[in-house]
């Protein structure tokens, strides 16, 4: 008897502790969300590595590339890619980088170790921001935005991995999402930016 009271409070204890933990994922989802609705995305305004505070209206009529990165994943030469990008089309379109740990833990560092590794081994200069989170509860509103056509007007697709990308017009609106193979130098990307 004592053995079967002893295992109803244990599963009572776990259904309250499972409970808790969907309450708290519920939570941090429903507030992920009311900060991303009703917004467009020159409403946002997010940190870089360097901790300057950056107000997505200064990107009214421009065309913008954003990308989630990471320092320790088969695509991260890409920002090579991204670098000759910004060098070569750097007066007709800008280039965001959002560090993430989504995938396979390949962004483990901090944003200072972030911001040496891209600066020593990519020579990067195009705007990095602190490190978010791209997908999941504790997706960033930025990236729920993204990839919720409820609130971008047509696309639901988030990130699958590190280096994905998403093409904005000078307008403000959401026109394109690229896989990560789709390398940043690719004829498609160009042709956006050009157009």
């Amino acid at each position: 008897m004592k053995n079967l009271i002893l295992m109803v409070a244990v599963v009572a204890l776990f259904a309250c502790s499972a409970k808790s933990e969907n309450t708290e994922s519920a939570k941090a989802l429903t507030d992920n969300k009311e900060q991303a609705t009703e917004k467009s995305f020159y409403d946002f305004s997010m940190t870089t590595l360097d901790g300057e505070k950056v107000d997505f209206s200064q990107y009214k009529g421009k065309k913008v590339l954003v990308v989630n990165v990471a320092s320790k994943c088969g695509y991260t030469p890409q920002y090579e890619d991204l670098q000759k990008l910004n060098e070569e089309y750097g007066d007709q379109v800008v280039i965001l980088g959002f560090p993430a740990n989504n995938f396979g833990g390949q962004e483990p560092g901090t944003n200072e170790d972030i911001k040496k590794f891209c600066t020593s081994n990519y020579g990067v200069t195009f705007t990095m921001f602190e490190k978010i989170s791209v997908k999941g509860v504790d997706k960033h509103p930025l990236y729920r935005w993204l990839s919720d056509k409820s609130l971008n007007g047509w696309n639901d697709q988030e990130p699958t991995w590190n280096f994905c990308k998403y093409f904005i017009n000078e307008n403000g609106e959401l026109k394109q999402f690229f896989q990560s193979k789709v390398t940043p130098m690719d004829d498609e990307i160009i042709k956006l930016i050009e157009a």
